[in-house]
């Protein structure tokens, strides 16, 4: 029997034993809807109250051409976002892949699950939800892009049964953003990976695909480089970019080619060891292929946002310092400013705003133009009070809206991974 001393301190045990189950089972608080961000001035805005949800990869339209609408991702599928009100809706369930919004028409393109090697094109009408299948794909192969005028796709895949040997035998591997309420992101051994997929040298095809009759036209066959991120011009429907996958200095990375197979062209020709370049994107008006340069930290410790004009051959360098420093950059609609989503070492959202360099007739030919950027800090993505620290495995990825008000993110900073859109102008009130 207990002792009568022992009574009240087991029943208060017991008491706060219970307190403690009921709030572990209690749902957490929902992350605030808008915040202004205490160390930039500047207004963050949740866009999705579903967690797991995502905006796009930087270099992937999520817009429709009117620029009212934005489509992003969540555990479910696809929904649209009104930008003018910030409500959201459900499009489409049961996607494998969201590849783009058309430049021409109000459609999202994406990709439905055949089997582990099979996968079909498919688009839905953002207006109407009108849902239709456009074809089956060759196997193993992934469309990751769709032409200005709406009428090709183009993408890639590893030919026969890529036996090869080696660490890598071209299986499917499991998507590196796992979909749910806790996303993490790139793999931690992300490097080692590449290697091994690198080193494979298995053969690949890059071709384009007739959105009206499902054919499908061979641009690249038996390539044993490894290739990836093409990209249609957002202008130009027969010019195409794409990339030699790897590590950066491994590899010639730029690349544009015409739908007709002719003009295979190598955009960034390196001048250095160690000179590195990558995480291109088209300019909007669809002139420019912008990317990241890095010369050796070493010898000039220098990194620039790089443009090279397709049109003109003209060739642009912007520098930037540690302040600026981000996995990726995008450009505004009208090319006038660029965004950065930040790193481990630079945990911020920053715009950049270019600044030419003056010409004064200097002596030369085939010069590159040449300036820097100034720095606006809009997030904290490191700990604060608010929020915590951006895990980034999770790669922010942000772009610009068409009406240039806002920057779109993803961000595990509360967790679970949400898309946020932070305004690019200071808030009135702080």
């Amino acid at each position: 029997m207990k002792s009568p001393r022992l009574l009240p301190r087991l029943l208060l045990a017991l008491a706060a034993a219970s307190a403690a189950r009921a709030q572990e089972g209690a749902a957490a608080p929902p992350p605030p809807k808008s915040w202004i961000d205490p160390d930039t001035g500047h207004r963050v805005i949740r866009l999705s109250d579903v967690p797991g949800s995502e905006s796009f990869y930087f270099n992937f339209n999520a817009y429709t051409p009117d620029g009212t609408r934005m489509i992003y991702t969540t555990p479910d599928g696809i929904q649209v976002l009104d930008l003018r009100t910030f409500q959201s809706r459900p499009l489409v369930k049961e996607v494998k892949r969201a590849i783009v919004v058309g430049a021409k028409t109000p459609t999202i393109y994406f990709s439905k699950r055949i089997d582990d090697y099979h996968t079909s094109l498919w688009k839905a009408d953002i207006d109407t939800g009108e849902v239709r299948k456009i074809a089956d794909l060759p196997r193993r192969a992934t469309v990751y892009t769709i032409n200005a005028d709406e009428t090709l796709g183009a993408g890639d895949f590893i030919e026969g049964d890529a036996n090869a040997g080696g660490a890598y035998d071209g299986t499917p591997q499991a998507n590196r953003f796992q979909m749910g309420k806790n996303n993490i992101g790139e793999p931690a051994n992300k490097s080692e990976l590449m290697t091994q997929r690198f080193n494979a040298k298995l053969p690949m095809s890059v071709f384009t695909i007739d959105l009206r009759t499902g054919k499908i036209t061979y641009l690249l066959r038996h390539v044993t480089d490894w290739i990836d991120h093409e990209q249609f011009s957002p202008k130009d429907p027969t010019l195409l970019l794409y990339a030699h996958e790897g590590h950066w200095q491994l590899v010639d990375r730029m690349w544009t080619i015409r739908t007709d197979g002719t003009g295979n062209q190598l955009l960034h020709k390196r001048t250095m060891k160690m000179e590195i370049a990558g995480h291109e994107w088209w300019d909007l008006r669809g002139q420019i292929v912008w990317y990241q340069l890095h010369l050796p930290w070493h010898v000039a410790n220098a990194s620039y946002v790089a443009g090279y004009n397709v049109v003109t051959h003209e060739r642009t360098w912007y520098h930037y310092s540690a302040d600026a420093d981000s996995i990726h950059h995008n450009s505004s609609p009208d090319g006038t400013l660029f965004c950065g989503d930040g790193n481990r070492d630079n945990p911020w959202i920053v715009l950049c705003r270019p600044v030419p360099v003056p010409d004064e007739h200097t002596l030369g030919e085939n010069l590159i133009n040449s300036g820097y950027l100034q720095v606006e800090r809009l997030v904290n993505m490191g700990r604060t009070a608010l929020h915590g620290a951006q895990n980034y495995r999770l790669e922010p990825n942000p772009s610009f809206t068409p009406d240039m008000k806002y920057v779109i993110f993803r961000s595990n900073i509360f967790g679970p991974d949400y898309p946020f859109a932070v305004e690019v102008a200071k808030a009135a009130q702080p």
